[in-house]
């Protein structure tokens, strides 16, 4: 059987063995898969500390993604959660800041497998609509994970067409407050990553409504969860959509609101403002407000290539489905065949006999 540490070195020589057709083509590129690496990375000095974060990510039992597809939806939810907290308490002990590339690179580790990840989105928009004021007041209540956000925009009846959103802001001069509501049932926001059981607080994309007139889509950051016991606040329900195909580690969800009042300052105001006695202020153009989530979505590269245009589905979907279309046809032939031949037989007519005891038995296999 050999020493414990013979065996140990024969299970490490297993564990890096290659195909030898891979080990072949890695052998003949015509170019330097580190200096590759490097550019990519941007500088050999940022592929150092990349591989010394991950090496941190991957050694950390508490990050272990081992058991992820042994988990329920519940379980895969509750590990992301934690793992977002366990990386926040160590980007405090070894002072990362929330923009550091050492932060970035240990999300990035963990992709997919984290909860809360709306909260950078929230962020992102804040960033980009709101004012100097709101993101001093806002971005650090993030950051310290003293509150919850995520990004309300996608309706039951609307997602990426703004100026469809049903969802309304009224402005009240009375008592200096915006009457964010769902009126009607296409209204509800469905969807939203982190909403169905996690935030506290939602930037609710609505349709602005002050001194009488619709001043189309603007962005509200609207509470919806206590910050003593996360129960619903009064006029929100708000709630889990349920199992999903994929996305399993996120509590997407929805959120109806029932004339629910927020501050004249929670609205977003880099672009446009509503004075106190109700009036409109325009500091941009309409398609200013659009911003947060041009900027997102430069951050997610990928184009959404239709599935059908992969040739590996092809290759899997199209030969089945090219059989059952000629099963489909040869059995109703078939059948055709058969029941002109019985009604034949019927009649004293005997000459297809010898050919219908050909037509296969699976054709009736109850028989």
């Amino acid at each position: 059987m050999g020493s414990p540490v013979h065996r140990v070195s024969m299970e490490d020589t297993w564990s890096r063995q290659v195909h030898p057709d891979i080990e072949s083509e890695r052998h003949v590129q015509s170019f330097c898969v580190e200096e590759l690496t490097n550019i990519l990375d941007g500088g050999a000095q940022n592929t150092a500390l990349r591989r010394k974060v991950e090496s941190l990510i991957h050694s950390d039992p508490e990050l272990s993604l081992k058991d992820n597809y042994f988990m329920t939806q519940n379980e895969r939810y509750e590990a992301a959660i934690k793992k977002k907290f366990h990386i926040q308490m160590l980007a405090q002990r070894l002072g990362w800041s929330a923009d550091s590339r050492e932060l970035y690179y240990a999300n990035r580790s963990l992709s997919g497998d984290l909860g809360l990840a709306l909260q950078f989105i929230f962020q992102k928009a804040l960033r980009s609509l709101g004012s100097e004021e709101q993101i001093a007041k806002w971005d650090p209540l993030c950051n310290k994970l003293q509150i919850l956000a995520t990004y309300a925009q996608t309706e039951l009846g609307h997602g990426t067409y703004l100026q469809g959103l049903e969802t309304e802001a009224t402005y009240d001069a009375a008592t200096q407050e915006f009457v964010v509501h769902s009126p009607t049932l296409t209204a509800i926001k469905w969807w939203p990553g982190d909403l169905g059981r996690s935030a506290t607080h939602a930037l609710v994309q609505a349709q602005l409504i002050c001194s009488g007139a619709q001043q189309g889509m603007h962005a509200f950051i609207v509470p919806i969860r206590s910050l003593e016991d996360h129960s619903p606040l009064p006029g929100i329900t708000v709630g889990d959509i349920g199992p999903k195909m994929d996305f399993d580690h996120s509590d997407n969800g929805f959120l109806q609101l029932d004339h629910v009042r927020v501050p004249r300052e929670n609205m977003l105001s880099r672009f446009a403002q509503v004075l106190p006695d109700g009036t409109y202020i325009k500091l941009g153009t309409a398609k200013s407000n659009y911003l947060s989530m041009v900027v997102v979505r430069v951050d997610v590269l990928d184009p959404e290539a239709k599935v059908l245009d992969y040739q590996t589905q092809q290759q899997k979907l199209f030969p089945p489905l090219a059989k059952a279309y000629a099963f489909h046809f040869v059995a109703k032939s078939l059948l055709e065949f058969f029941h002109h031949s019985y009604s034949s037989i019927l009649d004293r007519d005997f000459r297809l006999l010898p050919e219908t005891s050909n037509i296969p038995g699976e054709m009736y296999p109850d028989i």
